[in-house]
């Protein structure tokens, strides 16, 4: 497989793979999807009855107006910047045999009182400035008057496989490349209808001759194919060429996750050679 990368920008990247087959672009499709780690805040701790405001000479009452379970679950789903070369996995960190440490998990405080919305930007890092999550204005509840919210929560690595959570990408899918073959000879003063059919208008009568302006944008849906009553298109999707697009939740930049998927995916196919030679 040949791998020319498009576009790789902070959070969106194109790739084009040429010279291989569905099984093996969808492969790499399913490895960035499920296989890429990033951190994700796991468990949480909230603190119970009143919180103390000494300089308002006031208490609040530890509530929100959502179920604790909910709002874990999203926390759960706040993009956390991860560094991969930085944090291990929690069940295999020799450091503190899964105990939590910071070379497994990262802990962040949130402490706000009402009324106001609790945004993600409110998480705050201990000891970590520069782990603050990616997105500062998540919306996560709101909180009424005399309503406080108080609690910790703990990061850690873990992949999709586990939970959507973890998952470091959104979008990512392929496509056929398209070819789009026009017989000239056949093409008469229906061609209009041909170019008009096109719902992203990529066709043009150019002197009477049939001109595709940008085949890459072309959807294969065959509308054009369907609306020429001569036969003079035809529309296929190349078996051995894929565009491949894909987004990053900003956890990690997109080099960062294709680095480390195609990482995965060697990995996988040494383990299948060997289970092969085993047999």
């Amino acid at each position: 497989m040949e791998i020319e990368v498009r576009e790789l920008k902070e959070r969106k990247a194109e790739l084009l793979l040429s010279d291989t087959n569905p099984p093996m672009a969808n492969a790499l499709r399913r490895v960035l999807i499920a296989d890429v780690p990033s951190l994700a805040i796991e468990d949480v701790e909230f603190h119970l009855g009143t919180i103390g405001a000494e300089e308002e000479d006031k208490e609040y009452e530890s509530s929100a107006p959502i179920f604790d379970e909910i709002l874990a679950h999203r926390l759960g789903m706040v993009p956390i910047p991860t560094d991969l070369e930085l944090f291990e996995y929690r069940d295999e960190c020799e450091e503190c045999g899964g105990e939590g440490c910071p070379n497994c998990t990262i802990i962040y405080s949130l402490n706000k009182k009402g009324p106001c919305t609790v945004y993600s930007g409110d998480l705050i890092p201990v000891g970590e400035n520069d782990l603050k999550p990616v997105d500062d204005l998540i919306p996560l509840t709101k909180l009424d008057e005399n309503q406080a919210l108080l609690l910790y929560a703990t990061a850690e690595m873990a992949t999709a496989k586990e939970h959507t959570k973890w998952q470091p990408t959104s979008g990512v899918a392929y496509k056929y490349y398209p070819e789009i073959d026009i017989d000239q000879e056949k093409c008469d003063e229906s061609c209009q209808e041909c170019v008009e059919a096109c719902p992203i208008d990529i066709l043009e009568e150019d002197d009477g001759e049939l001109v595709v302006t940008d085949v890459e944008e072309c959807k294969l849906c065959s509308a054009c194919e369907e609306a020429c009553e001569t036969g003079a298109i035809e529309i296929n999707g190349r078996e051995d060429k894929f565009i491949l697009t894909f987004e990053s939740d900003g956890s990690l930049h997109t080099r960062e996750v294709l680095k480390k998927g195609l990482e995965v995916l060697l990995e996988k196919f040494g383990n299948a050679v060997e289970l092969s030679e085993d047999i």
